[in-house]
């Protein structure tokens, strides 16, 4: 049976980040991917110059129509833009995907710097989504976001963000490191059993990760969409997300921060 996975997030106009990047991902995971766009960019390498938001009916509609025909596996949540989009798509979740693996990658900040997000619809995700998802997938900035609090300057305090997340409902953290210091990249897994695994791997300088966010949990939602349990699925998404950064110089695209190199596999 082929593995269907659905991207609900904005559509990055480079194709580096968002939509773009998550179907990408699928693709290169061997994984078919169905898309709800809830915003559109107009964003390339060096910035976001403007957003437009899709009317919360028509979210709610895309939705609707995927979960008609499709058999879908699991679901990645990206760039919500407003609390009634938030609130629309948390309640067309729980009426399609009741028991479904349901990643969240609270996207707040484009690479550039750009808000993309107000605070009150931080507060909405906080409130509406994290308690329902399987796994929230923040990076360093985010937690800190989520939790208001300072970013984490080290492990422990990163781990220590982790577990006051699960106290504000999360049911697991991935805890990404990738704006951490460091010869490696650590990110950490943590669920409301107490279980903590730490994945690591080399930090790789380039300029180019543009999308390195989107793409780790697409690729932890390919793997659940895959039947991989949740630790399993996030191994094997560090180890792609990982490559795809390594081999992101030798695509160069754009003149600013420019994306991984998605199908390092298929094509140089």
């Amino acid at each position: 049976m082929t593995a269907i996975a659905l991207t609900i997030a904005g559509s990055d106009s480079s194709g580096g980040a968002g939509i773009q990047a998550d179907l990408k991902t699928f693709a290169a995971l061997r994984v078919y991917g169905a898309s709800v766009v809830t915003a559109l960019t107009a964003q390339n390498t060096q910035g976001v110059q403007g957003v437009h938001e899709v009317p919360v009916d028509f979210v709610t509609a895309q939705i609707d129509s995927v979960f008609a025909d499709l058999k879908v596996g699991a679901v990645k949540i990206g760039m919500l833009p407003n609390p009634a989009v938030i609130r629309a798509v948390a309640e067309s979740l729980r009426a399609h995907a009741g028991g479904l693996p349901v990643v969240l990658d609270p996207v707040m900040v484009a690479a550039s710097g750009d808000r993309l997000i107000s605070k009150e619809a931080v507060e909405t995700l906080r409130a509406e989504l994290m308690p329902f998802v399987t796994v929230v997938t923040p990076n360093l900035p985010e937690a800190a976001t989520l939790l208001d609090e300072q970013e984490a300057g080290h492990e422990n305090e990163a781990v220590g963000q982790a577990r006051r997340l699960l106290e504000r409902g999360a049911r697991a953290v991935l805890i990404k490191g990738g704006h951490g210091e460091g010869r490696e990249s650590v990110d950490h897994l943590l669920g409301r059993d107490g279980t903590l695994r730490r994945f690591a791997a080399p930090r790789i300088e380039t300029r180019n990760s543009h999308g390195t966010g989107c793409t780790l949990s697409a690729g932890v939602a390919a793997g659940l969409a895959k039947g991989l349990g949740l630790a399993e699925a996030v191994a094997g998404a560090k180890t792609y997300v990982t490559e795809a950064i390594r081999a992101a110089d030798s695509v160069p695209v754009g003149h600013g921060y420019g994306p991984l190199h998605h199908f390092f596999a298929l094509w140089k």
